[in-house]
């Protein structure tokens, strides 16, 4: 039986292995980078190993340092959790020689479908349905669209889309010096796309005795960049009937490689109905937790019992009920899907039922908490939300009212991209398809749930709450009103941006009360912390904190981050024309032109590596490469300047 084991891996799976080793008396192992030192998952475990220094391979794909770690501390098994090494071999293999308990399948098994290429080919001999490989140097205008695809690893790291044969160089060199990167092999395929798809992915738990389940499918259709946004179970696509074959196929590749463990095999459907192999993930999937819910089992708790030898039940529990799960990224939707980083000042989530465990209500995995630092090294999901309800109209709804009421101060995040979504009619129908996003608009999705009449008195209320702190920290006189003449003179005024928009408040308090420009209000009561607004009759509370220069404003109506603008503008943080900055902190990983060169709007300048994605930077009009001061491997932080584009001459 295992007793003590080593999670190789960090943040959120590393607290959910964590939480299933707690309830089987097992103790646990954490390890973490220097950039994860604070982190919840380092402080949770009986015991931790630090990896010094930062990128993942300085430390998180250093297999000999893991293993070294686990014998260590006296560990005697090995939980890879998902990405970095997960689905690596070698690492499996170099657990095993150390005479260590591997939680996961046989390395021969991640070995064969570790590479797409031969896997695909596998499951077509094994009578799987799957979509044909298709050479980069013989394609053709009659294969497109197409997508580009690394062989290892997955999490959408190295896949571009190619629609025109002119774009495939660039895909290519891309795709593979990101898989290069992410998961240590360059080597990419291409294979057809199929623009409105459906992905389903059933989820498979095998013993060493001969059984095989198939617990249950999931859809994870609605999806940026190739990576999962919104994963429920069941399908709402799949009937019993197709139902049926997928588990069929599901259970026939997993046969086919005597695979013992959870995994799960991934299927993209098309219109008309028929499904395709896509891969078989030879790990626990970051979507688990909606398997749970609706079955009632501990895939992890399960995962450890088969390691350990034990035989399954011949058969799985049936489902019952709805869970959707949706992923809270450190993220701006409307700029690109462009990683953030930073302090999470607050990060509270209400009504949470459980956290890393299933059952009905909401569930919250999260490897953050308030006061945590979201950095750019790794990828920047801050959580897995998760509810369960009898039907998926309630679990939407629950989920939707979650969100929109959480308090996130510290980081730009997709939490109103994701309460719109599931609020969509669309979605609440039932039609979602990896084209969600183009279908419907990223623009409408991705707006904010705070409307302009919100975001007006969540500036009012930060004024307020403002001055309140103001009097309530004042020497002297510290009874009056902020502002307060015998005789009224010109009202108190404050400035505050958010995005582009500008919002002017004017305010007096007088005798009378608050008097505030354009605003037909009563102020209730007022705190440094907290106002309350009479609004046409309607009473309203709006909670106010400050970091860092920026008002947090949470509210009913919308959560609303509001930047106070200084009264005189500094001249010397003028920007010159024409200068392109970095949007986040990350490093050069790539250039596609010298000083001097011409370009056109749209062509690559550069691309900068964060969160383990490369960002492409283009210039913004057609000119000049006037400045460019950053080389390859130059680290950059928030608003450097990469490079400067001015008018040809």
């Amino acid at each position: 039986m295992i007793q003590n084991l080593l999670v190789a891996n960090r943040g959120e799976i590393a607290r959910r292995v964590f939480s299933s080793c707690r309830d089987a008396g097992i103790g646990t192992v954490a390890v973490f980078s220097d950039a994860d030192a604070a982190a919840p998952h380092a402080s949770e475990a009986d015991a931790a190993v630090r990896l010094p220094g930062n990128a993942p391979s300085e430390t998180y794909l250093r297999a000999e340092l893991l293993v070294k770690a686990a014998v260590e501390t006296g560990a005697d098994a090995v939980h890879p959790g998902y990405g970095f090494l997960s689905e690596n071999a070698a690492f499996a293999r170099a657990v095993l020689d150390a005479g260590l308990t591997w939680v996961g399948p046989p390395p021969e098994a991640i070995e064969t479908m570790g590479s797409k290429v031969e896997s695909k080919r596998l499951m077509a001999a094994a009578g799987v349905p799957v979509l044909s490989e298709l050479d980069p140097s013989s394609v053709t205008e009659d294969d497109l669209p197409l997508l580009v695809k690394a062989s290892a690893g997955g999490g959408g790291r190295g896949m571009r889309v190619v629609r025109s044969l002119d774009e495939l160089a660039e895909a290519v060199e891309g795709a593979s010096a990101e898989a290069g990167s992410a998961f240590g092999d360059p080597t990419v395929f291409c294979e057809r796309y199929l623009e409105t798809g459906r992905h389903i992915e059933v989820q498979v738990l095998a013993d060493s005795h001969g059984t095989v389940w198939a617990v249950g499918e999931r859809e994870c259709s609605i999806q940026r960049r190739h990576q999962k946004v919104v994963e429920e179970a069941p399908s709402p696509l799949v009937d019993a009937a197709m139902r049926e074959e997928l588990f069929d196929a599901a259970r026939k590749a997993a046969k086919a490689i005597d695979y013992v463990g959870a995994g799960t095999v991934e299927f993209l459907a098309g219109p008309d109905g028929r499904f395709y192999f896509l891969e078989m993930n030879t790990r626990l999937q970051v979507e688990h937790p909606v398997t749970e819910n609706v079955t009632g089992l501990d895939l992890v708790a399960l995962q450890l019992r088969v390691a350990e030898g034990e035989r399954l039940p011949a058969d799985p529990p049936p489902t019952v009920g709805h869970s959707i799960e949706v992923r809270l990224y450190a993220e701006d939707p409307a700029a690109g899907w462009q990683p953030q980083s930073g302090t999470l000042h607050t990060f509270e989530v209400p009504d949470v039922d459980r956290a890393f465990t299933h059952g009905p209500g909401l569930r919250l995995d999260s490897g953050f908490e308030t006061g945590s630092v979201v950095g750019v090294h790794y990828d920047p999901m801050l959580a897995k939300v998760i509810t369960w309800a009898p039907t998926r109209a309630e679990a939407a709804r629950r989920l939707a009212k979650a969100l929109a009421a959480t308090k996130i101060h510290g980081v730009v995040t997709n939490r109103d991209l994701l309460v719109n979504i599931l609020r969509h009619e669309a979605f609440l129908a039932g039609e979602t398809d990896t084209a969600f996003f183009d279908r419907h608009g990223l623009d409408t999705l991705a707006a904010p749930l705070a409307t302009p009449d919100t975001e007006r008195l969540s500036a009012l209320a930060a004024a307020l709450a403002d001055a309140a702190g103001n009097r309530a920290s004042a020497t002297t006189q510290g009874r009056l009103p902020s502002g307060w003449r015998n005789v009224r003179s010109a009202g108190q005024r404050k400035v505050f941006t958010v995005a582009d928009r500008e919002y002017e408040v004017v305010y007096s308090l007088t005798r009378d009360g608050l008097r505030a420009e354009g605003f037909d209000v009563e102020l209730v009561s007022n705190e440094p912390g907290r106002v309350v607004l009479d609004v046409a009759g309607v009473r309203r509370a709006f909670d106010v904190a400050r970091h860092d220069g920026v008002s947090y404003v949470d509210s009913a109506l919308g959560s609303v981050a509001l930047k106070a603008e200084p009264r005189f503008a500094d001249p010397d943080a003028a920007l010159a024309a024409g200068s392109l900055v970095a949007p986040m902190p990350g490093t050069v990983v790539r250039l596609a032109v010298q000083a001097g060169d011409p370009v056109k709007a749209g062509d690559p300048l550069l691309w900068l590596e964060a969160m383990k994605m490369e960002h492409r930077i283009a210039a913004p009009a057609d000119g000049v490469v006037v400045e460019l001061p950053v080389t390859v491997g130059q680290q950059v932080e928030v608003g450097t300047i990469l490079a400067v584009v001015g008018e040809a001459e």
